[in-house]
């Protein structure tokens, strides 16, 4: 009867003998555990919702254990766990950004109350008959043209209220001609329908009961225009609504440097052992 003897030559011992290297030794090995974190991830089943992008979220798994390469299942669930925290700040941040536009819709309806605040002390500056959104998407060459152009209207309208004032024949016709075009058919509309006789009487209460507010309030709107826009984003912003969601995303940024630690420990000690 032959004894069964092990000699060091022999390759079978070698490799019961010599333990399997590490993923940073082995490749090949390194993409199987690569390949079971996405394939047999716990969180990942519950992370991504339905309405994500798995192909995404994979990707980010993908790109963690590229750069931290996982030996073993505790190192693969760390790194799980830190694509978890990176996927649900990603929410946080769309969280946030859906808030800020809800509540800058909310100002931008609210000019009665938001123009007047941009500039307190200003007088006139109703925010009557102004929408908002159209001030918001001025560019500066824009408001600098606006705020011309409302100087000229002022003068012209200064120039027909003293035709009027001063009185005298033909004072309604050339109190109309001192008037800047869109005037004059903003005040035939109000002729033709009556609302003011066609005369110089009516001509000076349609110029003080409509024209001078309106042209007054467009000076001063492109005037204090940078302060309009601030308000109406400071008010938009409401900070108080995003207090919840600053301190789950300070929650979720204490999670990732725990979660790091202790993932660089592990490979740390797995490294110390090694040598």
């Amino acid at each position: 009867m032959k004894t069964a003897i092990t000699s060091a030559a022999d390759p079978m011992a070698d490799a019961n003998q010599t333990p399997l290297p590490g993923p940073a030794q082995n490749p090949q090995g390194y993409e199987v555990v690569r390949f079971n974190a996405l394939k047999h991830g716990i969180l990942s089943r519950y992370t991504v919702l339905s309405h994500e992008s798995h192909a995404d979220y994979e990707s980010l798994v993908n790109s963690l254990m590229d750069e931290h390469l996982p030996a073993g299942a505790t190192e693969q669930h760390l790194i799980e766990e830190l694509a978890s925290v990176i996927w649900r700040k990603r929410r946080v941040l769309q969280a946030e950004g859906a808030t800020i536009n809800k509540g800058l819709k909310e100002s931008a309806r609210s000019a009665k109350t938001v123009i007047p605040a941009a500039a307190p002390f200003e007088m006139g500056l109703s925010g009557e008959d102004t929408d908002i959104r159209n001030l918001m998407d001025l560019k500066p060459a824009d408001v600098a043209e606006s705020h011309q152009s409302a100087k000229h209207d002022i003068d012209a309208t200064h120039k027909a209220s003293a035709i009027l004032r001063k009185g005298g024949d033909r004072a309604y016709d050339k109190a109309l001609r001192a008037l800047l075009p869109d005037t004059r058919e903003w005040w035939q509309e109000y002729a033709d329908d009556e609302e003011y006789p066609a005369d110089a009487t009516g001509l000076a209460a349609f110029i003080t009961e409509h024209v001078t507010p309106f042209i007054y309030q467009q000076e001063k709107e492109s005037r204090h225009h940078d302060a309009i826009v601030n308000q109406t984003i400071g008010e938009g912003l409401q900070a108080y609504r995003l207090e919840k969601l600053s301190r789950y995303e300070t929650h979720l940024d204490r999670k990732f440097e725990r979660t790091l630690a202790m993932l660089i420990k592990l490979k740390d000690l797995r490294s110390s052992r090694a040598a």
